[in-house]
């Protein structure tokens, strides 16, 4: 099975045909999608000019779409070195338990499903690694009281995610499911005060 790395080479490739290499970039979210295979997929296709449904896009905009997925995933690689360096020293150090936030970034090792969405076609319209920076700036200040990646307050706690979580605080403005060790007690007490149950709400 082919890498990362060897997929994007094959997304580059003027030689393949164009449908190949559409094909190659999909295959490259098997590897690494921050909100999951399908809502990055479609936020790729968003920001680059893509249709979602072209099976033969214009090449530029194709290695366009590329260049911001490599942009994210370097930046969360360069995290994720961090995160193993820290934990080896504090093992050293005897401190053996990781924190809640560690505890969820081991769920998420490699870059799938970082901050899944609500929907595939709700997702944050910043570039991939300026959401992941926030989200890492969000890991490193401790839990707050909104969403990590756009700052409001509106969340809404969902018991039917068809993902893992299967339950949790989604953002009903960026529609991204919020990691629980990123919020505070009141914050997460007051998403659960409206609950949603797909298109029903409860107060």
């Amino acid at each position: 099975m082919a890498g990362f790395r060897a997929l994007a080479r094959e997304v580059r490739n003027p030689r393949r045909h164009i449908t190949a290499r559409r094909t190659s970039l999909r295959k490259c979210l098997e590897r690494f999608a921050p909100y999951g295979h399908r809502a990055t997929w479609h936020h790729l296709c968003t920001s680059s000019g893509i249709p979602p449904e072209d099976r033969r896009p214009d090449p530029l905009r194709l290695l366009t779409a590329l260049e911001e997925l490599e942009e994210a995933r370097t930046l969360w690689l360069a995290y994720e070195a961090d995160f193993a360096a820290r934990r080896r020293q504090e093992k050293l150090l005897g401190i053996r338990q990781p924190s809640t936030v560690d505890d969820w970034h081991l769920n998420t090792w490699g870059g799938c499903d970082i901050i899944p969405c609500e929907s595939p076609s709700a997702h944050p319209g910043d570039r991939l690694a300026d959401v992941l920076r926030r989200l890492i700036a969000a890991m490193e200040s401790g839990p707050g009281s909104a969403c990590p990646v756009c700052a409001r307050r509106g969340l809404v706690w969902r018991e039917d995610l068809d993902r893992y979580p299967s339950a949790g605080p989604v953002c009903a403005d960026c529609g991204i499911v919020v990691p629980l060790p990123l919020l505070t007690t009141e914050a997460l007490a007051a998403s659960r005060g409206t609950v949603r149950l797909g298109r029903y709400a409860t107060v």
